[in-house]
């Protein structure tokens, strides 16, 4: 049966050895969708723009397409996704299982008559501890992400859904 919840959530991206760091806090909408199987939906608060310099004659909003991206996630104890949708310029999509190089590809779309390129690169998976038997309370996820032979860095997703 599938139940559903509208819960605040903060979901964070943290690089343990770049100078990376990404957090959205938002309401999500929860999907039960079976024993331990949970879908996530929550949209990325507005981005606010930034100020240019009044020199360059360009967008004087250039972030106001991309600041309502949808980021869906689907989790379950052994395995994870993650896909970002409603970006005019920029989706992904990432598989994780514990112990596996799974996939991380990226979808850069540039103008509507030139299509779209994609970037493919894998990810290994170091742990998956989902919190919560029956609703969960908390996603931890650490992986690297590799280009071929080349370590693209070590992250640290979590999910935390207060109820």
């Amino acid at each position: 049966m599938l139940t559903h919840h509208r819960l605040p959530v903060c979901l964070s991206v943290i690089s343990t050895d770049l100078p990376i760091w990404f957090t959205v806090q938002n309401d999500a909408t929860l999907y039960q969708k079976g024993q331990q199987r949970f879908h996530v939906l929550l949209r990325e608060p507005p981005i606010h723009p930034w100020k240019k310099e009044k020199s360059i004659p360009d967008n004087p909003h250039p972030l106001q397409k991309d600041s309502r991206r949808l980021l869906w996630l689907e989790i379950s104890p052994y395995r994870v996704s993650m896909t970002m949708q409603g970006s005019d310029s920029l989706s992904y999509r990432h598989l994780w299982e514990q112990g596996v190089f799974g996939i991380s590809r990226y979808w850069l779309q540039k103008d509507q008559a030139e299509g779209h390129q994609s970037l493919q690169l894998r990810n290994y998976t170091r742990l998956i501890e989902l919190e919560g038997s029956s609703f969960p309370k908390r996603l931890e996820l650490d992986y690297e992400l590799w280009s071929d032979r080349v370590q693209l860095g070590r992250y640290l997703l979590t999910l935390q859904i207060q109820q």
